[in-house]
C-alpha cells in the first residue's frame, strides 16, 4: 500500500536549509564561535596572570607630566598619556622605542616617584593570538580564510533567524509555545540535547544575531560598502583618526604647560573619566584628546577635543551631538566584540558565544539521531 505524498512546505524547506547548511558548516563555525568564546575576556584574563604594577603612595602630590615624559624619554619618544580618573592607579604611556613601532610600547608609571614599567608579556598571549587568527582566517592567510569565515558568518545569519522560524510551533498555542522555553532535565538525553539546540539556541538568538551583522563588517568590503549606504556614514571611517589639524601658533607664541592643558580639558569636558592626550612632537602638531565619562553605562563612548599648544580650542567632537547612524557607525566594534555595556554585555557574550559553539555539536546529534531513527523504521517489516 503506498503513502500519500506529503506536501513540501515552507517550513519544511526552512527545516531543510538549516539542517543541511548546519551540517556542512559546523566544523568552521565550531572553531569561529570557540575562539569568539576565549577572546572574550582576553584583557582580564591577561590582567589575571601579569604582574601588576601598584601606586606605592597617592597620598602626596603627583610629578609634573614634563618630568614625567623626561625621564621616559631616554626609552623613547612618548607619544601619548592615559591619566586615570582615580588618584591611586598608575599612568599609561606610550614610547616609540623604535622607528618601526607603529603605536609604540606603553609603560606603566608611578605618578608620584616617577618609578615605570613596560608592560609585561602575558603567558597567554601566544594563545589569545592564536585564537584571534582562528576567529579572523581560520588560522589560514587571510586572503584564503577572511572569506571562508565571510560565508560561514552568513550561513550562521541564516541558522539564526531559520531557528527561530523552526522554533515557534505549528498551531500558535500558550500550552505548544511553553516547552520552547525550558530544558526538560528528567528526559532521555536525547530530548535534552534536542532542547539544549532549541531552548538555548532562542534565548541567544538575539545576540547571534548581532553578532553576525557586526562581523561581516570585516569580511567583505561590499557588505561594509553597503552597511554605510544604509547607515548614511562611512563604517571604520575614523580609522585614520577623523579630520586632521595642523597647528597655526606664529614662532615666539606662548604654549600652554601640560598640566594647563589637562585644566582646559577638564572645563571643556567637566566630567570625570579616564583621559588620553596625544603629545604633540614636532611644532605642527597639536593635542588631540579623549575622554570617558565614568557616569556613562557604556566605558567605550568617548568625548574628543583638539587644542593648539597655546590652548585655543581647534575641535570638539560630544559624542552625544552625533546623529545616530554616526553613533551606530563607531559603536559597530565594541557592539561586535561585547564590550558595548562592559562587564555587563561581555558576561551576556561569553553565554552567547558558549551556546553558539555548541549549536553545531547538538545540531548534528540530532541530525544523527533522527538517520537511526529512519533506519530502524526501515528495517520493520511492511504488511500490505
Amino acid at each position: 500500500m503506498s503513502k500519500k505524498a506529503t506536501k513540501y512546505t515552507f517550513r519544511k524547506f526552512i527545516n531543510d536549509a538549516h539542517l543541511w547548511l548546519g551540517i556542512g558548516s559546523g566544523i568552521i563555525l565550531f572553531l569561529v564561535c570557540l575562539s569568539g568564546t576565549a577572546l572574550t575576556f582576553e584583557e582580564e584574563l591577561k590582567d589575571l596572570f601579569a604582574k601588576e604594577f601598584v601606586v606605592a603612595d597617592a597620598s602626596g602630590s603627583p610629578l609634573s607630566m614634563e618630568e614625567l615624559k623626561e625621564s621616559l624619554s631616554k626609552e623613547g619618544i612618548v607619544t601619548n598619556v592615559t591619566i586615570p580618573a582615580a588618584r591611586d592607579e598608575a599612568l599609561k604611556f606610550s614610547v616609540k622605542t623604535s622607528p618601526k613601532e607603529r603605536r609604540g610600547t606603553t609603560y606603566f608609571v608611578d605618578p608620584y616617584s616617577g618609578e615605570y614599567q613596560k608592560v609585561q608579556k602575558s603567558n597567554l598571549d601566544g594563545f589569545f593570538l592564536t585564537m584571534f587568527k582562528m576567529h579572523r582566517w581560520l588560522l589560514l592567510e587571510t586572503e584564503v580564510g577572511r572569506p571562508i569565515v565571510g560565508v560561514a558568518t552568513l550561513i550562521f545569519l541564516f541558522l539564526a533567524i531559520s531557528g527561530i522560524i523552526l522554533w515557534f510551533p505549528k498551531k500558535m498555542k500558550w500550552k505548544n509555545f511553553k516547552p520552547g522555553f525550558k530544558i526538560k532535565f528528567k528526559a532521555n538525553w536525547k530530548r535534552i540535547n534536542h532542547d539544549l539546540h532549541n531552548t538555548l539556541g532562542f534565548y541567544a538568538c538575539i545576540f547571534l544575531v548581532i553578532m553576525s551583522l557586526t562581523g561581516l563588517f570585516w569580511s567583505f568590503e561590499w557588505y561594509r560598502d553597503a552597511g554605510s549606504k544604509v547607515l548614511g556614514t562611512k563604517v571604520f571611517g575614523n580609522r585614520g583618526g577623523g579630520p586632521q589639524f595642523e597647528s597655526a601658533l606664529k614662532p615666539g607664541t606662548t604654549e600652554k604647560t601640560f598640566e594647563e592643558i589637562l585644566q582646559l580639558t577638564s572645563t571643556e569636558l567637566a566630567f570625570e573619566g579616564e583621559t588620553t592626550i596625544t603629545i604633540p612632537a614636532t611644532d605642527n602638531e597639536v593635542y588631540t584628546i579623549t575622554k570617558n565619562n565614568n557616569s556613562r553605562f557604556s566605558p567605550v563612548i568617548t568625548d574628543k577635543l583638539v587644542l593648539d599648544r597655546d590652548g585655543t580650542l581647534l575641535h570638539k567632537e560630544l559624542f552625544a551631538d552625533k546623529p545616530l547612524n554616526v553613533q551606530i557607525a563607531s559603536l559597530i566594534k565594541p557592539i561586535h566584540i561585547g564590550t558595548i555595556y562592559g562587564s555587563f554585555s561581555k558576561i551576556i557574550y561569553f553565554f552567547a558565544c558558549l551556546i553558539a559553539t555548541s549549536l553545531p555539536i547538538t545540531g548534528t546529534l540530532i541530525w544523527i539521531n533522527k538517520l537511526k531513527k529512519k533506519k530502524s523504521k526501515k528495517k520493520q517489516p511492511v504488511f500490505v
